[in-house]
């Protein structure tokens, strides 16, 4: 099980950085303009749609004064409960992404037949890193090598 954490973790490295930026930006430009103009609506304890819909207008084309008259107008019990809110369905959709980003089987992931079997040059005991028979990239098996020089080719081979 531990196998799904830690791959789902090097493959999101990336989108969770990502995932937070776009956590910030969209408090900073929907959330607090939302909070203030459902704050500024309220016109003696009744909701007003008319100047709900005036107000999102002018907050969201200016996010960031909507945000510092968030504090200024007391509206701030407002942005916490819908930032709450906000940030746990946001939370919940990340969760599954992350879930569903998990590697199905240890070995998912993993290139089946490089040259990873060796570590530290150890392969150019055998194998030469400059020229004869090329094998893979910065291997080559040597044409002078004494001994068996037999190699066995997997794949196809087509003529057009």
């Amino acid at each position: 099980m531990n196998y799904k954490i830690s791959g789902a973790m090097r493959r999101n490295r990336t989108t969770f950085i990502i995932c937070i930026i776009l956590w910030v930006f969209l408090t900073i430009v929907f959330v607090s303009p939302l909070s203030l103009s459902f704050f500024q609506a309220k016109v003696n304890g009744a909701f007003d749609g008319t100047t709900f819909f005036q107000k999102i207008g002018e907050n969201i084309t200016h996010p960031f004064s909507a945000l510092f008259d968030l504090f200024s107008e007391g509206a701030v019990g407002n942005f916490m409960s819908l930032w709450i809110g906000f940030t746990i369905f946001y939370f919940i959709f990340f969760f599954i992404g992350f879930v569903r980003s998990a590697p199905k089987n240890e070995y998912s992931d993993i290139e089946h037949g490089s040259s990873d079997w060796s570590k530290h040059g150890e392969q150019y005991q055998i194998l030469n890193k400059n020229k004869g028979i090329i094998l893979a990239e910065n291997n080559y098996l040597p044409v002078d090598k004494r001994g068996n020089v037999n190699v066995l080719v997997v794949g196809r081979f087509r003529f057009w």
